[in-house]
């Protein structure tokens, strides 16, 4: 990827250069670099690296920012117009509320998944003693979501990468999510003795090939995050497999994935052996999670169900 031309630092006559100044020398770098929301990043870098509330800086335009904050701010515009994720430049990412800290080694939570916690949430009463387990955490975001709404649930945090929950932990920290355990894990494998209530998991699902994986913040993001072999169903099709073994005799699980995935997905949890099976569309409309239970000994029929 070709990188664009790096901001040259601020420069105001004045040493300590105003609000004002800095916010237009910021929106001018980011505007340049073809950045759509420049006015409402470069406030909110700004106030990241000045340490204020946005508030602040439309409060008092006049005030003076000194040098070392000027040059953690020239710093992160440069990251900014060189395509760098908004999210990883500011550290942190809202979800559900919640400000999560993220890094290149985390995928950023988008606002897709939180359809993913509602119908989670939605499955059994706040004050059940459930067993759930957020595979492939990343940030920690579902499991963070899930725990503090649900504090008497037991959550499993899964995930392969211990950069990833290096971070995880640190959110856990913050919010105070004592509950959850972090567990490094390539899927389900280490907790083969535990059965489970809820699993839900947001995999890996970009096909290797997808021309997607070079626009957007996508070259920015942990590829073992995004890609799932050929086709990018592989990481589904192993999470499938282990669900009947994992999920008690009336578990639930649901699996995000893509647009376009979500009659290949019902096949993958159908041929596993799980029933009820159902994709469940975000607000655009797009078929974005399926969810499916384990098959009861009723002898309850498990052929593959349509999406709503």
């Amino acid at each position: 990827m070709a990188e664009a031309p790096a901001p040259s630092a601020p420069a105001p006559a004045d040493p300590a250069p105003s609000i004002a100044a800095l916010l237009h020398w910021g929106r001018a770098q980011l505007t340049a670099s073809a950045t759509p929301t420049a006015r409402l990043e470069a406030e909110l870098l700004l106030a990241t690296a000045a340490s204020l509330g946005r508030t602040d800086l439309i409060a008092w335009p006049e005030r003076q920012i000194g040098e070392p904050e000027q040059t953690v701010f020239a710093h992160m515009i440069r990251r900014r117009s060189q395509g760098e994720p908004i999210a990883y430049v500011l550290g942190e990412r809202e979800f559900r509320g919640l400000p999560l800290r993220v890094s290149p080694a985390t995928l950023i939570p988008r606002p897709e998944t939180e359809l993913l916690v509602d119908w989670a949430l939605a499955q059994h009463p706040p004050t059940a003693s459930i067993r759930c387990a957020d595979l492939g955490t990343g940030s920690g975001a579902i499991a963070l979501a899930i725990a503090l709404e649900r504090p008497h649930w037991q959550v499993l945090a899964l995930d392969r990468s211990g950069a990833a929950l290096a971070i995880a932990a640190t959110n856990c920290q913050r919010l105070k999510a004592d509950q959850i355990q972090l567990i490094q894990s390539d899927w389900l494998s280490p907790i083969a003795a535990q059965r489970l209530d809820l699993i839900l998991a947001n995999p890996p699902y970009v096909a290797a090939q997808d021309p997607h994986l070079t626009r957007g913040d996508l070259p920015f993001e942990p590829a073992s995050a995004l890609i799932a072999g050929n086709d990018g169903l592989a990481a589904i099709r192993r999470i499938a497999a282990e669900l009947p073994r994992h999920l008690t005799p009336t578990g639930r699980a649901a699996i995000e994935h893509g647009w376009d995935q979500g009659a290949a997905v019902r096949t993958i949890l159908n041929q596993a052996g799980l029933t009820m099976i159902e994709t469940h569309r975000d607000l655009a409309g797009h078929e974005r999670f399926t969810s499916a239970r384990r098959s009861s000994d009723t002898g309850e029929a498990s052929g593959e169900a349509g999406a709503f």
